[in-house]
């Protein structure tokens, strides 16, 4: 009967984990939907589900049965709402007729300014406006075109000098508006889902005529106007310390006063680009802006610090016990924090979790901490389903698994000294640190190709240091402005150890992202690693990640090259890959004074593919094709670099010499392939007389396989040029071409075009840009020869393959989502 009466209790447990399990596969399987279903088909799952869960409660008297109908049941029911409100999310989509066309709207400021090196941006809740309008705007305002800010100075527009705009105004502006676009890369940022989930249908900027007009200043979002305030104020404080301290201390201390904005107010971009390349180096960029994680072990260390204090006070144990009241303070600040942070989806998912988490340990439910886990899992993903695509949500989650799965810290002090106790409280941090660092590991390989070896010890010494004294003087500032620089004070000696771990010899691994199998290998293994398992087990387990470890880089054959149209918007960026080589052709744009296509773009994705650049071939000085090229230099300094004139001659890119002048005639062969200069000539005579032009000199470059399959690389070249390689080089069909000057109307005459006829033509454009690119009458010349014109904002990266030149492929395509409106609304590019 004992026996009984414990399997039945153990049934009775298990059966709650079968729903659970559906919650998550259910929305599991409706998140990574190429496409949407129709409507009914949802509601109708839903029903089904529903259906099917009330079957389950009858046949309860048969626990199998019973546990695959409250699987099935569950499932069915989040993947229909999911599907639902999909639907209805995407019923609000801007409608393609009032992209980049001049609108009047009225609304209120929403959220906290955020500085820009060319403006401000921020979003705008709008109340009146023509029909089609989505409600939730990304505006921006922007300062003279090409112009750039100085640091934490905002560069507005004439008319909007001494303007203090601030969350809770409300404004009639004319805006131009365009649905939310971003790069679509291998293993790259998806913006698109960012603004999906954070409820933003459009993204735009300010029109200067006619000039803004402020209706009135309401009362609406005190919390934003004071995380403006504070921001505001220790913006005061870092000029205030730029007067006082000498030049390269002055600028240490104007990156930890970044670093403190970033942690007292969530302004990450105060935070410079070359502080975040650092962090991410030595693995703390996740204590550096308000994430999932950073929440956690603040309201771990919250709770261990108040349950101290409680314990203090006789009459408060009486009151409540201090394990009870741990909890709920640690639970409550955190929430605190993360909601004058800028409550972003991280911060409120995590928030969640320790909410459901708390809530089981007050009620006294002793599930096993697998258990506790998921249901904490389920709740996050039936709110927010498309978290499971989110890196953040799963470095949150293996984190918090972790801390579960290790008795979250619970230290026994019974017959210890109060040095004692501390002593073990320490050991418990750093066993706690420990763990979560060897369990993320793999999950930082497959999200971020890279792990930082020296991310233990770096891990180590900020989390408490950041946490403990770093924060809370940020936050003090509120109250007393000199708190900020104190922060910053603290934050430097943390910078500069971070500086030194960061030059250690292999402080960082880069390895090429392998399979999804061999990745799940790798994280499971490194679960296991860390499980109170016996050594052998754990040795064993060990073993499952070395197929992670050791997964081969993928290389064309020899003889045989591939292309990777990168997508970096506005510019040039292709990868040409052979055998054992690689060569970089142009580099991206310069997206703001601290951001660069080589940063944000091709950088990331050179370590998740495992890339060692062998040379770089800048066509020419123009901004959209050199703006990342000093920061992949400095990331691959073996790098041999070609340029033009304009190159050479363009004193910001000193930083790049040596760069050995592209000339006509010049070629080389790698792995059996051919690589030959067809432009500029040497000298100047090909000019004609003409004034020279960066555009004019564009390094041509032709590649041949040893099968015969030939792709020209044409930079910006325009009409002129165009014709003398007609003349000089160029006399016979090509497979793939760089449309020249990204399809402007001045290039891709029809002699160019009927003499090259490509197979496929990719013209490399940012969405819906300023200059029309590429322009209807070019996109109708590659057409009337058969030409499959690819435009790389529908497209995203596209690869080619000497050795299938019929075929080329589309990110956009390969890695299809339903949110994605640019593929999903216009077919095929």
């Amino acid at each position: 009967m004992p026996h009984q009466q414990i399997s039945a209790s153990l049934r009775r447990r298990l059966s709650w984990l079968a729903p659970l399990w559906g919650c998550v596969l259910g929305a599991a399987w409706q998140v990574t939907q190429a496409g949407l279903w129709h409507l009914a088909l949802y509601q109708l799952l839903l029903a089904l589900g529903l259906l099917t869960l009330l079957l389950a409660f009858r046949w309860r008297g048969r626990p199998r049965l019973g546990w695959w109908l409250l699987l099935t049941g569950a499932a069915c029911c989040v993947a229909g709402l999911t599907g639902w409100r999909a639907h209805a999310y995407l019923q609000q989509t801007l409608p393609s007729a009032l992209e980049a066309v001049d609108l009047q709207v009225e609304g209120h400021i929403a959220s906290m300014l955020q500085n820009q090196a060319n403006g401000q941006r921020w979003r705008f809740v709008v109340e009146r406006a023509d029909a089609g309008v989505p409600q939730v705007l990304e505006l921006s305002w922007y300062g003279p075109f090409g112009q750039l800010a100085d640091a934490g100075q905002p560069l507005l527009p004439a008319w909007a000098q001494g303007v203090a705009l601030s969350p809770g105004q409300r404004w009639r502006l004319t805006v131009r508006i365009k649905r939310p676009h971003g790069a679509r890369n291998p293993h790259g940022f998806d913006y698109e889902l960012l603004a999906w989930e954070q409820g933003v249908q459009a993204t735009g900027y300010v029109r200067d005529q006619p000039a803004p007009e402020l209706l009135a200043v309401t009362a609406q979002h005190p919390l934003q106007r004071w995380r403006q305030w504070l921001r505001d104020r220790i913006q005061d404080e870092m000029r205030r310390l730029q007067r006082w301290l000498p030049g390269g201390d002055a600028a240490r201390a104007q990156a930890a006063l970044g670093v403190v904005a970033a942690l007292a107010v969530g302004d990450q971009q105060a935070i410079e680009r070359n502080d975040w390349t650092l962090f991410r180096q030595t693995g703390v960029a996740h204590l550096m802006s308000i994430s999932g994680l950073h929440i956690t072990m603040f309201a771990w260390l919250a709770a261990l610090l108040v349950g101290r204090l409680w314990r203090l006070s006789a009459s408060a144990c009486r009151w409540v016990p201090a394990p009870r009241a741990a909890l709920a303070v640690g639970v409550v600040l955190a929430a605190a924090y993360a909601l004058f942070s800028g409550w972003g989806l991280p911060a409120q998912r995590t928030i969640c979790m320790l909410a459901v988490v708390a809530l089981l340990q007050w009620q006294g439910v002793r599930w096993p901490w697998a258990c506790v886990w998921l249901l904490a899992l389920a709740v996050i993903v039936v709110a927010d389903p498309w978290a499971l695509w989110q890196a953040g949500f799963w470095l949150s989650f293996v984190a918090v698994g972790v801390l579960l799965a290790s008795g979250s810290g619970a230290v026994s002090e019974k017959g210890k000294s109060t040095a004692g106790r501390w002593m073990a409280k320490l050991h418990a941090l750093w066993r706690e640190q420990w763990l979560i660092s060897l369990a993320l590991a793999p999950l930082g390989l497959l999200l971020f190709g890279q792990v930082s070896v020296v991310g233990l010890m770096a891990n180590l010494l900020a989390i408490p240091w950041v946490t403990l004294v770093v924060t809370p003087l940020a936050l003090l500032a509120a109250v007393f402005p000199m708190a900020a620089s104190a922060a910053a004070v603290a934050m430097l000696p943390l910078m500069q150890l971070l500086q030194w771990m960061a030059q250690l010899p292999g402080a960082v691994w880069v390895l090429p992202q392998p399979a999804w199998w061999a990745s799940v290998l790798a994280i499971a293994a490194g679960l296991l690693v860390i499980a109170p398992l016996p050594g052998r087990l754990r040795l064993v387990a060990a073993l499952f990640a070395l197929p992670a470890l050791f997964w081969p880089q993928a290389r064309p054959r020899v003889g045989e090259f591939e292309l990777l149209a990168v997508d970096i918007g506005q510019g040039n960026a292709v990868i040409v890959t052979t055998a054992d080589h690689r060569l970089l052709y142009d580099a991206g744009p310069q997206y703001g004074r601290n951001s660069d296509a080589g940063e944000r773009v091709l950088l990331p994705l050179l370590a998740a593919q495992g890339m060692q650049l062998d040379a770089m071939m800048l066509s020419h000085s123009d901004k959209d094709h050199t703006g990342g090229a000093l920061a992949v230099k400095a990331a691959q300094p073996a790098a041999r670099v070609w340029g033009s004139d304009s190159v050479i001659q363009d004193p910001q890119l000193a930083g790049l010499a040596p760069v050995q002048r592209c000339t006509q005639g010049q070629h080389w062969q790698w792995d059996g392939v051919t690589f030959e200069v067809l432009h500029p000539p040497a000298g100047d005579a090909w000019l004609n007389g003409r004034k020279a032009k960066p555009n004019f000199g564009s390094c041509v470059l032709r590649l041949r396989s040893a099968s015969g399959r030939v792709a020209l690389l044409a930079g910006d070249i325009e009409a002129a040029q165009e014709r003398q390689l007609l003349q000089t080089s160029l006399d016979e069909p090509v497979d793939w071409l760089l449309v020249p000057h990204h399809g402007s109307k001045t290039s891709s005459t029809e002699a160019w075009v009927g003499t090259l006829r490509p197979r496929w033509a990719v013209a490399q454009a940012g969405y819906l840009n300023r200059f029309g690119h590429p322009v209807a009458a070019v996109v109708q010349r590659y057409r009337a020869v058969g030409s499959q014109l690819v435009a790389q904002d529908r497209c995203g990266a596209a690869y080619w393959s000497s050795a299938k030149p019929e075929k080329l492929e589309c990110e956009r395509l390969i890695r299809a989502h339903y949110w994605d409106v640019h593929a999903v609304s216009k077919g095929p590019p």
